[in-house]
């Protein structure tokens, strides 16, 4: 099988850590992808994986919220670390997929992204495929838990050691929010909405998959990506639906079925831009049989190309 995207080689950068969530056991989601085959998934279509092994950070204290974080000592260090292996394999040329851990781990791995398109001068389009809005702050966040915090990091609105990852500031930030797009969001808390609404972030909410279907959806997420952008596909397993994807922390009832996720992942490919990958938060704890470690897996073939289509194109 060809692959769709301009790589070589992908590499797997395994982050075994639950630091920022709110449930134990992402920690163990690199292992369960691995056991699942994603090298050799990736590999069938002739490109050279490249299995980094796993990050070596601190373990999970499992401390109560300091000034409305958790961890966030730990959170840095994790990220930091993290940042450093995705641009290490980003300048190799390489394709990095870093196999979480929990969604905290979207600071290290887009900030590097945003600091590599910076350095060749390209756009960035970053596709967040989860059923939270992931953008909380200190001041409204429930828990403390900083899974719930990367985007609005990201986007320069949350403590100074995170925002800063790679050079960033808060005045400018790794991640401007025109170069997301949200798909699949079910669960967003009301302060965090009006967050969301006022930075001008493009939100595919399950309501508009609903009413419009997937395939508007992703059309609009990858209106004017070309040949000059990198495409980062940031895949947070409570995306999926429950029903299919019970391996995660956070459930969300009413996500996008099998085929829906399927077309997601296809259309994505079709574009052949795919530059780096996330995925997160699978919890082996909560899982079937590592169903869902095999669904991402499944998933992750449909991004390097695997097609259903009987058509030419």
């Amino acid at each position: 099988m060809t692959h769709t995207t301009a790589f070589t080689t992908a590499s797997l950068i395994g982050v075994p850590t639950d630091i920022g969530a709110g449930a134990r056991g992402s920690s163990m989601g690199p292992e369960a992808l691995r056991v699942a085959g994603i090298a050799q998934a990736i590999a069938q279509f002739g490109l050279t994986v490249k299995d980094c092994g796993n990050l070596q950070g601190p373990p999970n204290p499992w401390l109560p919220a300091v000034d409305g974080f958790r961890h966030l000592h730990e959170v840095v260090q994790w990220n930091q670390l993290l940042h450093e292996a995705m641009l290490a394999e980003l300048q190799a040329g390489h394709l990095p997929i870093m196999l979480g851990g929990d969604h905290c781990l979207g600071i290290g791995s887009i900030s590097a992204v945003a600091r590599h398109c910076q350095a060749q001068g390209k756009k960035l389009r970053v596709l967040w495929l989860d059923a939270h809005a992931d953008f909380n702050t200190a001041t409204m966040t429930p828990s403390g838990n900083i899974h719930g915090m990367p985007v609005a990091c990201l986007c320069g609105q949350g403590p100074r050691e995170l925002v800063e990852i790679g050079g960033f500031s808060h005045e400018r930030p790794a991640l401007h929010p025109k170069a997301l797009r949200q798909i699949g969001i079910r669960s967003v808390d009301a302060g965090e909405k009006k967050l969301v609404h006022d930075m001008g972030i493009e939100v595919f909410d399950m309501r508009y998959i609903d009413e419009m279907g997937m395939r508007s959806a992703m059309e609009l997420s990858l209106a004017l990506v070309d040949k000059n952008t990198h495409l980062h596909v940031s895949l947070d397993v409570d995306f999926l639906d429950p029903d299919i994807a019970p391996g995660v922390g956070t459930t969300v009832r009413g996500g996008p079925n099998y085929r829906e996720a399927q077309l997601c992942m296809e259309m994505i490919a079709d574009t052949g831009r795919l530059s780096s990958l996330d995925i997160v938060e699978l919890n082996p704890a909560f899982d079937i049989r590592n169903r869902t470690a095999e669904l991402a897996v499944d998933l992750v073939e449909s991004l390097f190309g695997k097609s259903t289509l009987m058509r030419h194109t």
